[in-house]
């Protein structure tokens, strides 16, 4: 049985809706942790509307700050302050305005190095943070993962033909060719550090996704139907983009 075959899939009538649910569970998950809590973020409309909920009360006072740690699923290879930046986004909708300590942040590197340069070193970096080179099964490098799911099934910067979908070392990879505009380099999470999550979860709303997320819970082979979390995979849906035979 697949990961999409036992997937956990919630039904919210709205985008905001969605947004508070997802708000409820990644904040009680937080506050039940003991130790360290790694997420790492997506970038992209849909999860915004949860980020500016996690700055404000009463999710903020419920958010233990000083021991959760902020990681980027993948990154445009653009200024930090440029428009398209998944950091800038993060930074003005969630941590602006909220007591997180900067040794918390994490954002992917995009100033001076290449982008090939730049996925070395934060794959450092999280090697770093893990405390070793090689991902183990019973110790996952995320407490949570938030995923999107692209118009083409793309996950993080996983896109449909890129060779970085074979990655099975290295924990981050460059992608210099995008289908999808803005045209840039990015930076992305390959497969064996997106599975290293005890809990993934897919937030998907519209219904421009209605199609592509029937293929994906239809076990098409997509980039993002190649997840194999190693704790639980979550879908979080608003009512627009449920397939018909959920319906």
């Amino acid at each position: 049985m697949s990961a999409i075959d036992q997937a956990e899939i919630e039904i919210l009538a709205d985008p905001e809706a969605l947004a508070r649910r997802v708000a409820e569970w990644l904040v009680a998950s937080m506050a039940a942790s003991t130790g360290r809590f790694s997420v790492a973020l997506s970038g992209g409309s849909t999860p915004r509307r949860l980020y500016h909920l996690l700055a404000q009360p009463p999710c903020r006072d419920r958010v233990p700050w000083e021991r959760v740690h902020w990681f980027w699923g993948d990154e445009r290879f653009v200024p930090r302050d440029h428009a398209d930046s998944n950091f800038a986004m993060v930074r003005d909708a969630l941590l602006a305005d909220t007591p997180v300590p900067p040794a918390a942040v994490h954002p992917m590197p995009t100033g001076g190095a290449s982008p090939e340069e730049a996925a070395a070193a934060y794959e450092r970096e999280l090697q770093a943070w893990y405390g070793g080179a090689v991902l183990l099964a019973d110790r996952p490098l995320f407490d949570v993962s938030l995923l999107g799911l692209g118009p083409d099934g793309h996950v993080a910067s996983l896109f449909p033909g890129s060779p970085v979908l074979d990655e099975r070392v290295r924990w981050v990879r460059a992608v210099s060719e995008t289908p999808i505009a803005p045209f840039v380099p990015r930076i992305t999470l390959t497969y064996p550090a997106l599975d290293s999550s005890r809990e993934a979860a897919f937030l998907v709303a519209g219904r421009e996704k209605r199609a592509i997320l029937s293929r994906l819970l239809a076990g098409d082979d997509l980039p993002s139907a190649r997840l194999r979390p190693a704790g639980r995979l979550r879908f979080f849906l608003d009512r627009a983009a449920v397939p018909e035979r959920l319906r």
